[in-house]
């Protein structure tokens, strides 16, 4: 229809701003940025009535330059194909920027899951899987799924099952599918790793004092002002970890509403609130806002659009009253709004870096599944001994003694937990200073996020004549 916004189109509109700043030939290019493969289909289950409903859903496979190609599976009554190929080219270029050895996938589900069973939900997914196998879009080596909007650890866990129970002698089986349940495979700081990727992130762009006089924010993440719009499990975890980090939450939404205090707002008080009322209104203290858009337009240091696509776009951008825009969300800012928000200095920290902790963490529960082993077991109780011997060294040096707890903290080895968390940070950091340096490659002139699909496109460059596709 007249007017709407092509997802695909915004995101191939970002591509070709980057292209521009390569050398790359034109071939290579239109490789790069045309989607694979996308497979549509329209299967029956069996509602709990008895009676049959078709359902129509989608997985892309928009780059195999590496495999197994890796994206997120999405429940939700606005699924589309374009949608899945924007979110798969998403894929593929936040996978390259991070360097994270996958092509990029989507996959969607048109449900509102809110009119479903639990056991209609387990039907559904057990049937995607089942049409994604006998197509050859899913297995450890191949297309391997994950959360995202309206899916979590239960559809993932089916999935799992499903796949096992078609190939009983794949060995390998668990690494079908991440973001499972600890006990099915799943790794310890899965379902915090976005939010807390989108914490890392953006505390590493607050870092840099350059950057931050420009616009007149002193650096680190202390003291300022937060708004999130989303509240699900990213958006949730992020304002958790930013208000941890000493920042101040002044604006929450989510579908029902907004709220606003610029006070603060206590996140934990927040979500029990809407766990007891079912909404975030009328939460104590706070101001509701009229419409829920209204939250993107608050003045605030730091503006986390956390929920889904074109939320800030040409309409709302020049009301947008943030320093900075972290997109947590999968293409919440529109490349023409995305542009404005630049030539009005605002800062952009672009999605396919910021929203990268999932698919990092991903990475690693797919290397847990494949290996066989959880990370952490070989190493934990050599590292403590180790730490033990040092610490008995000091105190013998110093003469000071330290209690049994004082040597236990010091000398504790990493869990599979602090392994997952330290990974993800040192990929966050890496990944912005990359991002840095590419853009300074030009003269600064590129924005933060042209600077990453630089990154992406080079890096994917680089597998294609290593593949000799290429010259």
């Amino acid at each position: 229809m007249s007017g709407e916004i092509k997802f695909f189109d915004q995101v191939n509109a970002h591509f070709d701003r980057a292209a521009a700043y390569t050398k790359h030939p034109k071939g290579l290019l239109e490789q790069i940025r045309e989607c694979n493969s996308v497979y549509r289909m329209a299967f029956p289950i069996e509602k709990d009535d008895g009676s049959i409903e078709v359902i129509l859903a989608w997985r892309a496979e928009h780059s195999q330059h590496k495999l197994p190609t890796k994206g997120g599976i999405r429940y939700d009554w606005r699924v589309n194909e374009d949608e899945v190929k924007a979110l798969s080219a998403l894929m593929t270029y936040k996978c390259a920027m991070v360097d994270v050895p996958f092509g990029g996938a989507k996959g969607g589900v048109r449900i509102d899951r809110r009119k479903y069973s639990e056991s209609e939900l387990e039907r559904i997914t057990r049937r995607y899987t089942y049409e994604l196998f006998r197509k050859g879009f899913i297995g450890p080596a191949v297309d391997v799924p994950a959360p995202d909007y309206g899916t979590g650890p239960k559809e993932m866990s089916w999935i799992a099952d499903t796949y096992q129970a078609l190939t009983q002698e794949d060995v390998n089986g668990l690494g079908c599918v991440t973001g499972k349940p600890i006990a099915q495979g799943g790794v310890r700081g899965r379902k915090e790793a976005t939010g807390r990727g989108v914490y890392f992130g953006t505390r590493e762009a607050c870092s840099h004092a350059g950057d931050m006089a420009k616009l007149g924010l002193s650096t680190g993440i202390e003291g300022k002002t937060v708004v999130i719009q989303g509240l699900g499990n990213v958006g949730y975890y992020a304002a958790k970890f930013f208000s941890e980090a000493g920042a101040r939450l002044v604006g929450l939404a989510e579908y029902e509403g907004a709220i606003h205090d610029p006070n603060g707002l206590d996140i934990e008080k927040v979500m029990a609130h809407r766990a007891e009322t079912k909404s975030i209104l009328d939460f104590p203290g706070a101001k509701n806002l009229a419409k829920t858009s209204d939250a993107l337009e608050l003045e605030c240091d730091i503006l986390i659009p956390a929920a889904l696509e074109n939320q800030i776009t040409e309409e709302n951008c020049d009301r947008v009253r943030a320093k900075i825009v972290g997109e947590a969300a999968n293409g919440p800012t529109t490349a023409a709004a995305s542009e404005r928000l630049y030539q009005r200095g605002i800062m952009v920290i672009p999605d396919m870096y910021l929203n990268a902790g999932g698919v990092t963490v991903s990475y690693f529960e797919w290397l847990k599944n494949l290996s066989h082993v959880r990370f952490g077991r070989m190493e934990k109780r050599f590292e403590e001994r180790a730490y033990r011997k040092l610490l008995q060294a000091v105190q013998n040096m110093t003469g000071k003694t330290l209690t049994e707890d004082e040597i236990r903290g010091f000398a504790s080895g990493p869990s599979e937990e602090d392994l997952v968390n330290s990974g993800l940070e040192e990929t966050m950091v890496t990944s912005y200073e990359r991002i840095r340096e590419k853009r300074a490659e030009h003269g600064d002139r590129p924005d933060l996020r042209t600077a990453a699909f630089i990154v992406a496109i080079d890096m994917i460059a680089v597998t294609y004549g290593d593949l000799g596709i290429f010259p």
